[in-house]
């Protein structure tokens, strides 16, 4: 799927692409001590109306919760928070929010990270890209991808992973440690 939205990157669409069917559409930004980022994040995700927000809260010592809970003021509908007794992990972090997402029978469910390394207005196409494939990954290594404040060593010890596991695996897909995915 990693072709697909390489051919669609472009500037940022202001309007929406037709929703999926009858699409119930998640995102779920595991955070730790991401309170600057995740006042800037939601906002820019809640202006595409079809997505909601499940926040899952590793007791952060900056307020993350606070915030979140604050925005949840504006949008109780669209800001969800699970807030968890401790630093748990990113793993564990997905795990519960997608046991939270499918008990709640969303259809499309959102990996995102909170610190902008992956960019709201990508969520679009990929749900539209997700009408052709039941995993989408937002990719880091196409023309128009990036990362954000990685130093050389991470970025070789990502890439290398990336293309070991595609080696391994015989998969078309140029980042397999990515964290920017919709499941269908």
């Amino acid at each position: 799927m990693d072709n697909n939205l390489r051919r669609e990157r472009r500037a940022p669409n202001r309007g929406l692409y037709p929703e999926v069917g009858s699409a119930r559409p998640l995102i779920i930004i595991p955070t730790y001590n991401e309170r600057d980022n995740i006042s800037e994040i939601l906002p820019q995700i809640l202006h595409y109306p079809q997505f909601q927000v499940l926040v899952v809260d590793d007791n952060s010592s900056d307020g993350t919760a606070d915030s979140v809970r604050a925005a949840m003021l504006d949008f109780p509908d669209r800001i969800h928070l699970i807030e968890r007794e401790g630093k748990l992990g990113l793993g564990t972090a997905y795990i519960a929010g997608f046991h939270w997402a499918l008990a709640r029978e969303y259809t499309h469910i959102f990996e995102m990270d909170a610190d902008f390394s992956h960019h709201p207005a990508a969520l679009p196409r990929m749900l539209h890209a997700s009408r052709q494939a039941d995993l989408v990954i937002g990719s880091r290594y196409v023309p128009g991808g990036r990362t954000v404040n990685w130093s050389p060593v991470r970025k070789v010890i990502s890439r290398g992973g990336s293309l070991y596991a595609r080696t391994i695996l015989g998969l078309p897909i140029r980042d397999l440690t990515g964290g920017f995915k919709c499941f269908r």
